[in-house]
């Protein structure tokens, strides 16, 4: 996000600077006191509100948790849009911007990259195409979502909607206007969730540019298969092993333009940018333990999704309840929405409870297809052309001229390598003497004019929130895998208990089965061979109710035993998580409570550094790093807690470890990140203590080994932590100290400016933890050792009494800058600190600070 904004506030900064007095004063005239409150919601009394069936009354907490009661499922839905926009305008405004590719509409021509791309997509058509095959009772839905946005939108001036506006309107976009909200916007949330949780497509595009380099035994190196010593989420149904690509795709590769695929691979950055960063970070926990277990003989259920770090969080908690559940009106749950979309996403009924984890399955796939060079509106299939679909998009930018773009899309997908050269590479042949055979392997020549189209099931409509409204009134577990069969995108671990004792899981979504290969790299898009040829079943994908062991443990780790029939994934998490909740839940000194669940969550337990922390106890290092080696490395337990400086010199030494190891010969853009996938290789390589990967290629005349690499690094990282924080070595910073959590506002919070930034963020915040541990605050190896990712929010849900359960998210409830509840949340969350998830309608009531009538 910062890149793609920076552009845009580089010209709010001229603005500020030179847009004369008026500007300025405005700035300081109405900020905070001001204009900060008049975007404020009422939260008491009674309102007068066109369009409602009934009363509805809306309760909210000291946390400014809403729950609503109402008579009919309208006004329900209908309340839950009024208090979206009350709360989350600015958010819910620029994500309908993103989902349909209008961002330059609101901020220049800085992001007319991304919406090129966004408009290739198509999520705005898919959305539409979505609405017309909902039956009527999921638009009826959708329709009062929409109803009660506008209902509190309404003729409010922008500044009265949110403080961003007062920027946005007033210094960078004076004629923006807004519109009114509609069912689409609420349905392309689905596709940049989907987007968000796309899977291994960025694994595919970098294997295809690193297999122009090294062997693919080398590239499989780089990814290696699931460790079998880790566990699997559904063993009784099974896995696959990793597969291998043939010598056809991997020569047809090595033929690539690396400028085309470097095209791809910035058309997706410029996505990230806006929706989030997809990587080792991306993730979630969730585990259910069932009665036999737990200290009241009924199950409990934990759920901590990661997300990326944003201002404000990407929830909101809200309590949906009709006022006498019946068939017309039978919502009765709570727990957390995103703005923008009606209904609860993650959260429990009266009955049953359910969290998410990604399973990040392949479900994209790059075609390589044969442009016929004497028209590119055409492309080949089995040996004819024929013509691309075409459609003209009209891009609009503020202060600027409309942009025309020709989006052409196969029978794959859109074409989503345009605007680049299509000239084949010349390749280094002894470096990869693989390049050459692609002819003789295969009988088909490379084409000389080629464009690269993605085959992606979120293109295909069908929205997951039929699935979600489905959980919303579910009783049972026959209720909640009806419901699951309509998750189509994105596929998730769908984690289940219920009232009535039961723990069980269900891995929904559309999963290719392909005619033949892998996935894992881009395929001839010209013949049949690797098409998909339909879908798993929905009865054939893996689940279970009551195993064996008492428990299921789900951390995007692999699904499947290794007999499963198909092929999910071959890019799972590589299981450090799972494994280390697994090890705390069978190792549990007795019944598992609540509190043993909270502690699980904070759980900061490193397995990387049990990996590498053994081996640097051994190594001869020079006296300066023997030192810090000494003081911090040979008595630490091995647990990033915030207050440990050994965390802080091992997040160094990692740092250096990876790229001293591999920064000689992997390619500048695809250095390690660090997190699971790394772990991995490094769990792999230290067993090769003679690999040619430790050898450093730019020193000619020696040939490192592993513990070569393991003393150079520590040496390194000790010196630099000398250099930054002195000789003092009892000085040096705790972990909580390097690795913060700082809390930015997704749009006007990544300028530069601090005058800006001051108004929108928030933070430092110490946190513990770390990639690829229980308390997932991912950071990322070249970067910083800022959190990136995190757990977006905790959930722990009591299904032996549903008062009894706990939650917490990252910011606050209120997305309007110094609210009180704008960062309320942060230190509770920073130190696993929870509240009470209400549920009892007394409790609730009595609970309650505030309480607001909408009166038809």
């Amino acid at each position: 996000m910062r890149k793609i904004f920076s552009r845009v506030l580089v010209a709010l900064f001229v603005l500020i600077l030179f847009g004369g007095a008026a500007g300025v004063w405005t700035l300081k005239s109405y900020i905070p006191n001001k204009a900060a409150q008049k975007s404020f919601p009422q939260v008491d009394g009674e309102l007068q509100i066109s369009g409602l069936d009934g009363v509805v009354d809306i309760y909210r907490d000291e946390m400014g948790i809403p729950h609503v009661y109402a008579s009919t499922t309208h006004d329900l839905f209908f309340a839950q849009g009024y208090i979206h926009a009350q709360e989350r305008f600015w958010q819910m405004d620029f994500w309908r911007h993103i989902g349909s590719g209008r961002l330059s509409e609101m901020f220049g021509e800085s992001q007319l990259e991304t919406d090129a791309f966004l408009r290739t997509l198509g999520w705005r058509q898919t959305a539409e195409a979505e609405y017309a095959g909902l039956g009527e009772e999921s638009r009826d839905i959708l329709n009062a979502y929409a109803d009660g946005v506008n209902a509190y939108i309404g003729d409010r001036q922008p500044v009265e909607l949110s403080l961003e506006y007062l920027i946005l309107t007033n210094l960078l976009n004076r004629s923006y206007e807004i519109e009114p909200w509609t069912p689409f916007h609420s349905l392309t949330w689905g596709k940049a969730m989907a987007w968000d949780l796309r899977g291994n497509m960025d694994n595919e595009i970098e294997r295809a540019i690193l297999l122009k380099t090294f062997s693919l035994e080398q590239v499989n190196e780089l990814f290696p298969g699931y460790p079998q010593d880790h566990p699997v989420i559904v063993p009784e149904i099974g896995g696959l092993p990793v597969g291998q690509s043939s010598g056809a795709e991997t020569a047809l590769i090595t033929g690539l333009s690396q400028e085309t695929l470097h095209n791809v691979s910035n058309n997706f950055a410029a996505l990230e940018a806006v929706t989030g960063q997809a990587g080792d970070g991306i993730g979630s926990n969730s585990w259910a333990v069932a009665g036999e277990l737990t200290d009241t003989g009924m199950p409990l259920l934990a759920n901590d999704p990661h997300l990326g770090i944003q201002m404000p969080s990407i929830w909101y908690q809200v309590g949906l309840h009709c006022r006498e559940k019946t068939e017309a009106c039978p919502f009765e749950v709570g727990g957390f929405s995103f703005a923008g979309v009606p209904g609860v996403v993650i959260g429990h009924t009266d009955s049953i409870a359910w969290g998410f984890t990604n399973v990040g399955p392949d479900v994209m796939d790059l075609y390589i297809e044969k442009v016929n060079p004497d028209n590119p509106d055409q492309y080949e299939v089995n040996g004819e052309w024929v013509d691309f679909e075409t459609r003209q998009e009209t891009i609009q930018i503020a202060g600027g001229d409309p942009v025309s773009l020709t989006v052409r899309v196969s029978r794959h997908g859109p074409v989503v390598s345009d605007t680049l050269g299509t000239l084949i590479d010349d390749v280094d042949l002894e470096q990869n003497p693989d390049a050459i055979p692609f002819k003789e392997r295969t009988g088909v020549d490379l084409p000389d004019e080629y464009a690269i189209s993605l085959a992606w099931t979120a293109l295909t409509p069908s929205t997951p929130f039929e699935a979600i409204w489905g959980f919303n009134t579910a009783q049972n577990w026959e209720d909640f895998r009806t419901a699951a069969s309509l998750f189509h995108v994105p596929a998730q671990n769908l984690i289940y208990a219920d009232t009535a004792g039961n723990i069980g899981y269900q891995m929904p979504g559309d999963i290719p089965i392909r005619a033949s290969g892998d996935g894992r790299l881009p395929v001839p898009g010209w013949t049949d061979e690797y098409e998909w040829t339909g879908f798993i079943p929905f009865e054939e994908l893996p689940y279970t109710l009551n195993p064996e062991s008492g428990y299921i443990v789900t951390a995007n780790n692999q699904v499947n035993s290794w007999d499963y029939p198909y092929m999910i994934t071959t890019d799972w998490d590589y299981g450090f998580r799972a494994a280390r909740i697994v090890e705390m839940l069978e190792k549990a000194p007795g019944k598992i409570t609540i509190a043993t669940i909270q502690s699980m969550q904070g759980d900061t337990q490193n397995l990387n550094a049990e990996t590498l922390v053994p081996l640097l106890r051994t190594l001869s290092l020079d006296p300066a790093a023997a030192e810090v080696r000494d003081n911090f490395m040979l008595n630490w337990d091995a647990r990033n807690e915030v207050d440990s400086q050994a965390a802080t010199v091992f997040a160094w030494f990692w740092w250096d470890v990876l790229m001293d190891t591999f920064a000689d010969e992997l390619p500048e853009d695809y250095l390690p990140g660090g997190g699971s996938r790394w772990y991995q290789v490094m769990r792999n390589l230290v067993a090769q203590p003679e690999s040619a990967w430790w050898d450093d290629v730019s020193t000619e005349d020696v040939v490192e080994t592993r513990d070569d690499i393991l003393a150079r690094a520590f040496s390194e990282a000790a010196a630099q932590m000398r250099e930054n924080y002195g000789e003092d070595l009892t000085q040096w910073p705790t972990w909580g100290e390097v690795h913060s959590a700082n809390f930015r506002n997704a749009t006007l919070g990544e300028s530069g400016i601090v005058q800006i930034e001051e108004i929108f963020n928030r933070g430092p915040f110490a946190t513990g933890g770390g990639s690829s541990i229980v308390n997932a605050t991912s950071w990322t190896v070249g970067e910083s050792l800022e959190v990136d990712w995190l757990p977006s929010m905790r959930m722990i849900v009591d299904l032996g009494n549903l008062q009894n359960s706990f939650t917490v998210h990252t910011t606050g409830q209120s997305g309007h800058a110094f609210h009180p509840q704008y960062i309320d949340m942060a230190p509770m969350w920073a130190n696993i600190e929870y509240y009470p998830m209400h549920w009892d309608a007394e409790v609730i009531t009595t609970e309650a600070v505030s309480h607001l009538r909408l009166m038809p």
